[in-house]
């Protein structure tokens, strides 16, 4: 907690709705008040809340690397109760209640499709980035090495890894 407070509980994170879950009795709250809270703990990976959701912290330096976990619901209804991910109908898997969010549990012919977005913080602001063009536009003055660094080391901006190799490089050329 921002004040100093160690709270422990079992918690999990929930890629559909993007917010953190614990268990109290016998209910899935969610974890409210958000402003309190300064970082989760989940196993080994942290995690800080950004407005209503969360960022996992992959590394951390003066160019520090996020990771912000979603999950989108597939395998909808269709005709006849085929399944179809291209139905427009929309079903939820959880719903917000005064007390917290209670869970609905998925039918076996739903799933869900994790999707990992990444940004980089470099002199308090924060950039998103799809792909190595636009992670190069944020480092415009060592781009040209930026380029080369990921070409020799085969890095992939989609791979968790490499971004991390790809960010603790960058953060020893740059200043």
């Amino acid at each position: 907690m921002k004040n100093g407070q160690v709270n422990e509980a079992m918690l999990n994170y929930n890629t559909l709705t993007e917010k953190m879950v614990f268990i109290q009795g016998n209910k899935y709250l969610d974890l409210t008040n958000l402003n309190m809270v300064d970082t989760v703990i989940l196993d080994s990976h942290k995690f800080i809340p950004a407005g209503k959701f969360f960022y996992e912290v992959l590394f951390q330096g003066h160019i520090s690397l996020f990771a912000r976990h979603q999950g989108k619901l597939k395998g909808r209804p269709g005709a006849y109760g085929k399944t179809s991910d291209a139905s427009s109908n929309y079903y939820l898997s959880n719903i917000s209640i005064r007390q917290g969010e209670g869970d609905l549990s998925l039918p076996q012919e739903y799933f869900v499709e994790p999707r990992t977005d990444y940004l980089v913080s470099k002199n308090n602001e924060w950039f998103e980035f799809y792909s190595e063009k636009q992670f190069l536009n944020i480092f415009p003055e060592k781009s040209t090495e930026i380029k080369n660094f990921i070409k020799e080391n085969r890095i992939r901006t989609d791979k968790t890894e490499d971004l991390i190799r790809l960010v603790a490089w960058c953060n020893s050329i740059i200043p």
